[in-house]
């Protein structure tokens, strides 16, 4: 018997504020309660730290850079095949609910066209109002703004019905703001910093990244998004077929509202700043040393997507929100757990839990996210709960976001298709030690900053031991050996050339294993 999977993503969560990767802060107990069930991944790693090249890693199984969605606004072509998709194909009944952010969801498109796109495809595009032809352009907020009747042709990339939340915080837009303005009279009145209630003290709220929402617990998009979930259970439990549910959290990322009593769940006052925020760092690279030029000279910019050096009480006040944020997901998650038992529906299903990307939450320092692969950022939470396997085990092995389409369909028995980049874990929730020597971090920028002159482009190699990382255009990069240094305080760039090379090839060597390999050449006898 096919066994059904759920699918947990939370979006910008970092694994070290869950109590099952061991925060004393943390109020996970639901989440904690599914690592306790199932098997941990401690080292699982993005394919990128940016949210829509990941997610389309998530679901495609390959890297950016050969999906094509290298940064944010780049759509995921309607050509990749998904893990959904082949799941649909082998009988699965398949849901989404909640973020997506496979296509754009703003309204520029990209700057420049695709590269080799034909001359007609571009003209069919700029006909389309600047997006792709075709059923591209379906997450644009201001599209289900104008147009009451917008909604997603299915499938959607493999999804046969899709509760829609596009944007993050009280802010967001799609299925749950036309459902909240139905359940509410003049519901915008409630949402957004312009209606926020006082926050006193909170230096996140003067720069927009934290504010007090008016939205009831009840009516915000993390419990909006765990009722959807429960009622496609319900519905498809009486399916008569295989099913996969894909729940998508768009919190903790900023801008910080937990709402309710979550406000007040922790205190900034209470949050001890990160080890890495006081400690004395050596061998600091160009880009740090601007960030925190900029703060010192009061000239960083805080409103924005971006991440900025940040001060003290900034860097104690996300941490604590963060924390707020996690435990209003978590209560969401329990819900949709006592639902799956209720329904008897836990023998069958296979549950898994994960993040798109981390977050600095004051680590060195810094706010958000960005071009620097700190641990924090670049490592995720990744837990599997299968009926059919080990309860409470763990693993060191080194793990990414390409993986998991791997595993879905080695464990439904489904075949993958050519070109998947990603290796089941199988194996390693049955007891093998390792899985890679060595895995590839992708990310290419979208803005000019951090001293560059050009949008920063990155690329990083994680091996057991040491992290590398090198930027387009610069003559300098980062090395940091995890096993001695856990916090990434000292650069060692420049203190073991000869270790700069090893792990240099390394990096090679992990370009070219994550090259196109497809179609084959024709044969030639």
């Amino acid at each position: 018997m096919k066994p059904n999977f759920l699918l947990f993503i939370t979006d910008q969560q970092r694994a070290d504020h869950l109590g099952c990767y061991g925060s004393r802060a943390a109020r996970t107990p639901s989440i904690d309660a599914i690592a306790a069930r199932g098997w941990t991944a401690d080292r699982f790693y993005t394919a990128t730290p940016i949210c829509m090249p990941n997610r389309a890693s998530l679901m495609t199984g390959r890297m950016p850079s050969r999906h094509g969605v290298r940064h944010n606004g780049i759509e995921l072509s309607l050509d990749e095949t998904t893990f959904v998709d082949q799941l649909r194909a082998a009988g699965y009944a398949t849901a989404h609910v909640g973020k997506s952010h496979l296509q754009n969801i703003e309204t520029l498109p990209p700057a420049y066209p695709r590269e080799g796109e034909p001359r007609l495809a571009r003209e069919a595009r700029r006909e389309a109002g600047g997006q792709e032809a075709g059923r591209h352009g379906q997450e644009i907020w201001k599209r289900w703004e104008d147009d009451p009747e917008a909604d997603i042709e299915t499938p959607f990339y493999g999804f046969e019905t899709v509760d829609l939340v596009i944007h993050h915080a009280d802010t967001a837009y799609g299925h749950w703001r036309r459902w909240i303005r139905k359940q509410v009279k003049d519901a915008d009145r409630l949402i957004g910093p312009e209606n926020a209630a006082p926050a006193p003290g909170i230096e996140l709220a003067k720069c927009r990244q934290a504010w007090r929402t008016r939205v009831p617990e009840e009516l915000y998009p993390t419990a909006w998004i765990a009722d959807r979930t429960i009622a496609r259970l319900r519905e498809l439990s009486k399916a008569g077929k295989p099913w996969f549910v894909h729940c998508s959290f768009p919190d903790p990322h900023h801008p910080y509202t937990p709402p309710g009593r979550y406000w007040d769940l922790a205190k900034p006052d209470d949050v001890p700043a990160p080890p890495s925020f006081h400690a004395p760092h050596r061998g600091l690279a160009p880009h740090m040393k601007w960030l925190y030029g900029m703060r010192d000279t009061g000239r960083a910019v805080k409103h924005t997507q971006m991440l900025f050096a940040c001060s003290e009480r900034e860097a104690r006040e996300a941490i604590a929100f963060n924390h707020a944020n996690n435990a209003c997901i978590d209560d969401a998650i329990g819900r949709v757990m006592a639902e799956l038992t209720a329904l008897g529906l836990t023998k069958d299903t296979v549950v898994i839990y994960t993040a798109d990307h981390g977050d600095f939450a004051g680590d060195h320092q810094l706010l958000l996210k960005g071009p620097l692969h700190y641990d924090g950022l670049v490592r995720v939470p990744f837990i599997w709960v299968d009926p059919a396997g080990p309860k409470g085990a763990r693993s060191n092995a080194l793990t990414q976001t390409t993986d998991i389409a791997a595993t879905v369909l080695d464990r439904a028995g489904v075949p993958a298709w050519n070109g998947l980049q990603g290796k089941s874990l199988l194996p390693l929730t049955k007891g093998s030690a390792s899985l890679r020597e060595r895995l590839l971090i992708e990310e290419e920028g979208q803005r000019y900053y951090m001293g560059f002159p050009d949008r920063v482009r990155m690329r990083s190699v994680v091996t057991d031991r040491h992290r590398l990382s090198l930027f387009d255009g610069a003559p300098w990069g980062e090395l940091y050996d995890l096993r001695e240094d856990p916090q990434e305080l000292v650069n060692l760039w420049d203190d073991n050339k000869a270790l700069r090379g090893e792990l240099s090839e390394a990096l090679g060597r992990a370009l070219i294993e994550h090259s196109e390999t497809s179609p084959y050449p024709t044969r030639i006898a």
